[in-house]
């Protein structure tokens, strides 16, 4: 989810975008592991399938059932990487107060504070639900990408748009990711700041992780995500469509092994918290690939948005464009290491690895 700031348009004029050839610090993309994180295991398909699910199709017929009961008792499980974003405490089923989440389920409640979270289109897991008096002046980017009309829009051109600034187009920016993201092939992962679901349904599809959660703080974003995975009959047993605040994420820590963001650290309140909090649900040695517009193209004017961005910021409420440095220097303050990159114009896709 983005926003393009009108001060980038006039600057994108005037420079011609660099090739995708630059890189640096690439770390060899690992070969996928036969097992990932969470026990789940490649079929000769390419599709992952948890190991008891192989066990059994290698050991009596009607395997097929077998293997799609494993399979919903895998992700059952998996739900359980769900918290409080109060207190971070695992979320519960409240039916018996004990067991872990279950698809079927449509409300759970918090194991310390006994707060209840409720399910309809997806899971609202931000720390203000279910208040009736307190309401929260947000950042003019987050309440435009929470209307209906941006919502609507976002994958009917507005997101096509990114292309003057040198994004390379949903596909091409779509593999590079998967390039970054291979090593963690099997596991869980996050696409932070989903908009509409354009990366979430692309993951699911490629059946490449054993469950994909597609967060946002946008009530109509996630909606618009619910329709295009009817539309596109996008099946959800591996998908689980979460609000949340990119500041105060509702999951146990250390208990992810990848999150994606594309086109999104420029909208975050804070960056530096957001980056933090991913550090903290992210595995030892789990990835962070994020893509976002680049403040550093044009080498002259970056002591001015140093010294402009304070007063900017204090203005709008919105954050300017980070530096390619800046980035770098924010993922290593929160832990994150093994920084690499990609840049073409005002576009930048990058990798770190959360430190062993």
């Amino acid at each position: 989810m983005a926003a393009v700031r009108s001060a980038a348009i006039s600057a994108a004029a005037v420079v011609a975008p660099r090739g995708f050839g630059r890189r640096r610090r690439l770390v060899p993309c690992l070969a996928a592991p036969a097992r990932g994180a969470s026990g789940v295991t490649a079929s000769a398909s390419g599709k992952m399938l948890p190991r008891s699910a192989l066990h059994a199709s290698a050991s009596t017929t009607g395997a097929p059932d077998s293997d799609e009961a494993a399979a919903e008792s895998l992700v059952e499980a998996e739900l359980s990487k769900l918290a409080c974003p109060i207190c971070y405490y695992p979320l519960v089923s409240s039916i018996d107060h004990q067991s872990a989440p279950s698809k079927s389920d449509s409300s759970l409640e918090c194991s310390t504070c006994k707060k209840l979270y409720s399910k309809d289109d997806y899971w609202d897991l931000t720390v203000a639900v279910g208040s009736t008096e307190y309401s929260e002046t947000m950042p003019a980017a987050t309440e435009l990408f929470r209307t209906q009309l941006v919502s609507f829009l976002y994958e009917r051109g507005w997101r096509q748009n990114f292309i003057w600034g040198g994004f390379p187009g949903l596909e091409k920016e779509f593999e590079m990711a998967k390039d970054y993201l291979k090593p963690k092939s099997g596991g869980i992962i996050i696409d932070a700041s989903c908009g509409s679901g354009l990366f979430s349904r692309l993951f699911v599809k490629s059946e490449l992780y054993c469950l994909v959660v597609a967060l946002d703080f946008s009530e109509n974003m996630l909606k618009q995500c619910k329709e295009f995975i009817k539309q596109e009959n996008i099946s959800d047993e591996r998908l689980v469509l979460v609000r949340a605040d990119i500041s105060r994420l509702p999951l146990v820590s250390g208990s992810i092994d990848a999150l994606h963001a594309g086109a999104a650290i420029h909208c975050w309140p804070s960056p530096a918290c957001a980056v933090a909090e991913i550090s903290r649900v992210l595995r030892p040695g789990g990835v962070f690939v994020g893509s976002t517009f680049i403040a550093d193209v044009l080498p002259p004017v970056i002591p001015l948005l140093r010294i402009g961005r304070p007063y900017i910021d204090q203005i709008t409420g919105n954050n300017t464009f980070l530096s390619e440095l800046e980035l770098e220097d924010l993922c290593s303050a929160c832990g994150l290491v093994n920084f690499t990159f990609v840049r073409n114009g005002f576009y930048i896709m990058f990798s770190a690895t959360k430190a062993s």
